[in-house]
């Protein structure tokens, strides 16, 4: 697995189990506390993806829509 994909796979968990607290009406507590830490993992995620050292050879006027 890339080194720049964890990341998205841990927030895309998390969005998963704080949807599933939600509609299984679960303890408040719990879903307000994931609420309030989830900023924490997104930009950790977003800080992950923008660094990854991923080399791009094509320029955006090639490849600006890629189902060409």
């Amino acid at each position: 697995m890339k080194n720049y994909l964890f990341p998205v796979y841990m927030v895309t968990a998390f969005l998963i189990i704080y949807v599933t607290a939600i509609q299984a009406n679960l303890n408040t507590r719990l879903i307000l506390f994931m609420f309030s830490v989830s900023p924490i993992p997104i930009i950790w995620m977003v800080y992950k993806v923008l660094t990854a050292d991923v080399e791009v050879n094509s320029t955006f006027d090639e490849k600006w829509y890629e189902d060409q």
